[in-house]
């Protein structure tokens, strides 16, 4: 459980709170680089750690993404026009570059002295990699260099890049990426129980009961999940990277992993960005289908808006099972073939996370933690908690997280591998190099 204060310093995320300005230290995904794909596009709106903002990509095919309005008379520039160079807001023609830049103020009077230097917007740093917008939020002089993440590391064609919208508190769904005991019941399909096939990844159901070991390294940690598959140990090896990302094995023998990253929208919304990527070959047409029709990934979902609480409306992938309609829910599928009677990992883990016990009505993305009552299985989810509230008070007392954000730390990704090995030593020691973790340990 935590206490409530340390529940609120955990969700809380806007500019100025300990959990805010940490996450802004770090280049965080901003959009999917397809949205913004055509020169002097459509912009796109967007609100990351409750600032709003807008994306679009100029005529040199640089994007930018900027505060949502224009620094007149507050008007949005989504309803602008994107065009030679700059987003022009419509109601009195004053135009703005990618780096905020006000380039004209055409309802100025000739001979009037020039004050467009003084009257530019908030616009952030870009970077594209792995299909995805990338934007750092924090003070200029504490920007760190673009991370080698492993999935911006592989060409376009072995990456399948993601996004949509999760109605709960980003650290919600963080913590079900690190919870390895929940497969075995949420995700458990008991028709593939049936089949004869092993090391496939979908045998987990074997253990209901994984053995949970963790090591804690200077990104975060890397745990693993031993469960019994046919007389031998399945490992699934996991990591956290701080403060919002992590990478989650497939079965063993996959060459792909699935990348996420938990990007705030305010405290209560989120929006969850996944790249699945391989490390030694481009995926398939077939595999490509299957990904673009929703039938084994993404989640079932369409392009569309999403209105804020407060009004704000942003540009986002919407999930098609949702609060409103109970996800979908099928009691017959629940009696045959699931625990949860939904389709879909992430429906599954959505349906949870987006209903948990809220703190309050003004409130409904945060948990109310304080009821808790935790157990070993749950390691991973308090090692997070503790490492991540501890990166929020170290900045507030004026310690940056330098090591954690150098552009050395994190050649790591997940791992899963059926063997005899029984401790987690052992298996790192065995098999650690595959994952990176030589070069990850403290």
């Amino acid at each position: 459980m935590l206490r409530k204060d340390q529940n609120e310093l955990l969700s809380r995320v806007g500019r100025g709170t300990p959990m805010g300005e940490l996450m802004r230290r770090f280049w965080v995904p901003a959009i999917v680089a397809q949205e913004v794909k055509e020169p002097d596009g459509v912009p796109v709106r967007l609100r990351i750690m409750g600032e709003d903002l807008v994306a679009f990509r100029d005529t040199k095919g640089r994007v930018g993404v900027v505060r949502a309005y224009c620094s007149h008379r507050l008007a949005p520039l989504f309803f602008g026009r994107n065009e030679e160079c700059g987003l022009r807001c419509p109601y009195h023609g004053w135009k703005f570059d990618v780096e905020g830049r006000c380039i004209e103020a055409p309802n100025v009077a000739p001979g009037t002295p020039d004050m467009r230097k003084n009257v530019g917007i908030p616009a952030y740093p870009t970077h594209e990699a792995a299909g995805v917008v990338w934007i750092y939020m924090g003070p200029a002089q504490m920007k760190p260099p673009f991370p080698p993440l492993e999935c911006t590391q592989v060409p376009a064609e072995q990456c399948y890049v993601s996004s949509w919208l999760q109605r709960s508190n980003w650290s919600q769904g963080m913590e079900g990426e690190v919870d390895s005991s929940h497969i075995s019941w949420l995700h458990r399909d008991f028709n593939r129980e049936k089949s004869s096939s092993r090391g496939t990844g979908n045998e987990l159901a074997d253990d209901g009961s994984p053995v949970i070991e963790l090591r804690e390294t200077y990104y975060g940690f890397t745990y693993g999940a031993r469960r019994m598959l046919q007389g031998d140990y399945f490992w699934r090896m996991t990591q956290w990277v701080a403060p919002i990302f992590s990478m989650i094995p497939w079965g063993p023998g996959e060459t792909k992993t699935d990348f996420h990253a938990w990007v705030p929208i305010d405290d209560n919304h989120t929006t969850l960005f996944t790249i699945r990527y391989k490390t030694d070959r481009p995926f398939s047409e077939e595999e490509m289908k299957l990904y673009e029709s929703g039938v084994l990934f993404p989640p079932r979902m369409k392009k569309g808006t999403y209105q804020l609480p407060d009004g704000y409306v942003i540009d986002t992938y919407l999930p098609i099972p949702t609060k409103e309609n109970d996800y979908l829910l099928d009691r017959q599928m629940q009696r045959k073939q699931n625990y949860s009677g939904i389709w879909g990992l992430h429906d599954q883990d959505r349906s949870l996370q987006e209903n948990s016990k809220p703190v309050g009505a003004a409130d409904p993305g945060i948990v109310d933690r304080s009821l808790e009552h935790l157990v070993n299985s749950d390691r991973p989810v308090s090692t997070f908690r503790r490492r991540v509230l501890k990166l929020a008070q170290d900045l507030q007392n004026g310690i940056e997280p330098e090591r954690l954000r150098d552009q050395a730390t994190r050649p790591v990704r997940a791992f899963s591998k059926v063997c005899k090995i029984e401790g987690f030593d052992g298996f790192l020691q065995a098999y650690g190099s595959e994952a990176g973790y030589e070069v990850a340990t403290p």
